[in-house]
Order: structure tokens, then C-alpha cells, then sequence
């Protein structure tokens, strides 16, 4: 399986902007520039990728969750997941230093503790997790 997209970038980094497309065209032109990327916090003039890869990383984990709850004889009503990816600038440079995912889930007749176990097998085997292995994933999981 390969998954495409594509970026476009005219200008020099502060001054410049682009765009991202992706095949299915979720993403099209999408602009993304350094106000998008470091300035804008409203997500309003365009993206950037610390933002698509929560995304990601947060869908990643909610499919991978229900196919693991749904295995385990607890097909899950509903599961809400935030992801946050904190990036800070340390010896000049920005650096991707974790993603902190919030589940809320609604999935009947599972005991906590078997929710908490699936949860963090959960995180730890989605494939976005896998891919981020360089950084620390956290998780808090709750049911509603």
C-alpha cells in the first residue's frame, strides 16, 4: 500500500508559503506557510504539518482502538480522541517532542481495567505510534 501527497513551496522559509495535496483531495492546495506553521494558532489562514500529523496520529488511533475493543468481544458506541503534539525550539532548532492522545470512549459492558489494557496496546501498535517511535506518546483514557 502507498499513500501520496505532495507539497508546493515558492519563496524563501519565513517569507515564502505553499501548499499541500494529497491523492484523495482532503488536502487541496492546502496552504501552509511560516505564520501557518508558527504564528497562526487558529488554523485559520492555512496548515502545517505538526497539525496533519495529529491528525493522523489521532484517526490512526481511534480505527486501531475499535478494531481492538471489537476483537475483544467489545465493539466500542463511540470513541473521541484529541491529539496533542507539543514541538519546541531547543539548540535552534524545532524539535517534534511528544503527542499526548485524550480518549473519551463510550463502549458497553468493558471494565475499566480492561478498557485501560486495550487503550495502551492500542497506542503502542497503531501504525502512526509505530512510526513515531523517536518520540513519547502519552495517553489518558476514559469512558463515559
Amino acid at each position: 500500500m502507498i499513500r501520496k501527497a505532495s507539497a508546493e513551496w515558492n519563496g524563501t522559509g519565513k517569507d515564502g508559503s505553499g501548499s499541500l495535496t494529497s491523492t484523495s483531495g482532503v488536502l487541496s492546495q492546502t496552504p501552509y506557510s511560516f505564520a501557518t506553521r508558527f504564528t497562526s494558532e487558529d488554523g485559520k489562514a492555512g496548515t502545517n504539518p505538526e497539525e496533519l500529523i495529529a491528525a493522523a496520529h489521532a484517526g490512526c488511533y481511534a480505527m486501531a482502538l475499535s478494531f481492538q475493543l471489537t476483537g475483544a468481544g467489545f465493539p466500542p458506541e463511540k470513541l473521541s480522541v484529541n491529539a496533542d503534539l507539543t514541538m519546541v525550539n531547543e539548540n535552534g532548532g524545532f524539535t517534534i517532542k511528544g503527542i499526548h492522545l485524550n480518549l473519551k470512549a463510550s463502549v458497553p459492558a468493558i471494565s475499566n481495567e480492561q478498557f485501560q489494557t486495550i487503550a495502551d496496546n492500542a497506542k503502542k501498535t497503531c501504525p502512526v505510534s509505530r512510526a513515531l517511535g523517536a518520540i513519547e506518546v502519552s495517553l489518558s483514557a476514559t469512558l463515559a
